[in-house]
């Protein structure tokens, strides 16, 4: 059979890769992919008429791409094609997709709606109060004192969501997203909720709209720099406020806890979750997962066929975890799903297939019992003729040229987030490469994927140093 994955970077090359090791598909091809999705045997960057599929949102692009390629199997990577409604354009051209129907992913696409659905249903979720006046939301802040989160209410690349340690940063949240419309119209309304502490899950779940399954879990690691990176925080301040810096100024920041170390959309990752046990795994199934898919149809009258990701913080409560959704998402996580689906023993090509078909109660889902260590190696702060910028995840400079991935692949899996191949390889994005370690022990899995990174080298490049050790984040 012939799979088309649609996705743009390194999730789209896991999940293609997981193709790849079905004996029943014969080609896989990733639209828009980048150079990295020809790493795999059987895998490849969609072409058409000669050209590359332009976006993830070229819908017409990339449903007349399956009709003439014949594809079998159309699987959706990220939300925003989903959202756009791809799954529904590709059943009308009798094209068979996994992915949920546009009416679905309202359970990402509007987080002031999940929250109100969720709380409706009885599922364990923050406190929170929605808001779409900004005065009334920054009266609500300084009710409420320290510590809260704020949300763009639309789909923002994962990126419209502010951890707020004081009232300050709150009301400087509300004016990038609700006043300078950081992410557009996304931010028309905003979500403001408590801050939870616990141990943060990205937890995902499989539905044929029937039948709900686990489907592997990973634990993300979401701050750009190590607490203690002082030089690389420095670099990043530096370009960030076209202001100097010495290490002194930034060390008395550091011991301050003035130093803002910024959320990105992952940095690296580990799967299995150390802290999510069988106990875990069912309670987050009978409290979260199942009750979402199910009220889902009896409540709203709407079908959830695909993959179910949300984002949990388990929150010790009278001496138990209780798990917390902090957000829905109507895909795979990211780089979760590069740690998590080197790991997966069952046919994805089959499970896909249980999906379509309303027949996932047939099948069974097995992960092996190694262990994976994902890092990312991300553009950094780098200076060249726009002067210095900060790097990931702000503005960064592209089109860098990148040596020994080829070295670094007879230590590792390597999959591809934003590089191109004019000639050699080259940084396409903020995210460049992601690097995975697989062994049976967390160490030895660490250790594979940090021997393969330290083979990669481009200008700016940095990474996390600390991914798969118990570090704060």
């Amino acid at each position: 059979m012939k799979v088309l994955v649609v996705d743009a970077g390194g999730r789209g090359n896991a999940i293609a890769h997981a193709f790849s090791r079905s004996n029943k598909v014969k080609e896989v091809f990733v639209a828009p992919g980048n150079a990295g999705s020809n790493f795999f045997d059987k895998c490849k960057q969609a072409r058409m008429n000669g050209k590359f599929i332009s976006s993830i949102r070229a819908i017409d692009e990339i449903v007349e791409f399956a009709k003439k390629e014949n594809v079998d199997l159309v699987f959706i990577g990220p939300e925003e094609p989903l959202s756009l409604g791809i799954v529904d354009r590709l059943e009308e051209e009798e094209i068979l997709a996994v992915g949920p129907k546009k009416d679905a992913t309202i359970l990402e696409a509007s987080k002031c709606w999940a929250n109100d659905f969720m709380a409706k249903i009885g599922v364990p979720i923050p406190k929170y109060k929605n808001f779409d006046d900004v005065n009334a939301a920054k009266e609500y802040v300084k009710s409420l004192g320290n510590g809260v989160v704020v949300k763009a209410d639309g789909l923002a690349a994962g990126k419209g969501v502010y951890v707020c340690d004081t009232v300050d940063e709150a009301l400087n949240a509300i004016d990038e997203i609700m006043v300078k419309k950081k992410f557009g119209d996304a931010g028309n309304r905003i979500t403001i909720e408590e801050r939870l502490y616990g141990i943060e899950v990205a937890f995902t779940a499989i539905s044929d709209g029937k039948t709900v399954k686990p489907f592997g879990h990973a634990k993300d690691y979401k701050r750009a720099f190590d607490a203690d990176d002082i030089t690389a925080l420095r670099d990043f301040y530096i370009g960030v406020t076209k202001k100097f810096y010495s290490i002194k100024d930034v060390e008395k920041m550091f011991r301050e806890g003035k130093l803002l170390n910024p959320n990105t959309g992952g940095m690296g990752a580990v799967s299995p979750h150390p802290a999510v046990n069988d106990e875990i795994e069912e309670k987050i199934m009978k409290m979260v997962v199942e009750p979402i898919v199910k009220k889902f149809k009896e409540v709203e009258g709407r079908e959830f066929k695909g993959v179910l990701y949300p984002v949990i913080m388990l929150v010790e409560e009278d001496g138990e975890l209780i798990p917390k959704v902090l957000e829905i998402n109507v895909r795979d996580c990211d780089p979760g799903a590069e740690a998590k689906l080197p790991r997966l023993k069952t046919d994805m090509l089959e499970l896909s297939m249980a999906i379509v078909n309303g027949e996932l109660d047939c099948i069974e889902i097995e992960f092996d019992n190694d262990w994976c260590v994902a890092v990312c190696a991300v553009s950094g702060a780098l200076k060249g003729r726009e002067g210095l910028k900060p790097g990931y995840p702000a503005d960064h400079y592209t089109n860098q040229p990148i040596e020994g991935i080829e070295k670094a692949m007879e230590e590792a899996i390597i999959y591809a987030n934003g590089i191109s191949k004019p000639n050699g390889y080259q940084t396409t994005g903020g995210r460049v490469l992601t690097v995975v370690g697989k062994d049976l022990t967390l160490e030895k899995a660490r250790m594979k994927a940090y021997n393969a990174i330290k083979k990669i080298k481009f200008p700016g490049m940095r990474y996390r140093k600390t991914i798969g050790l118990d570090v704060p984040d």
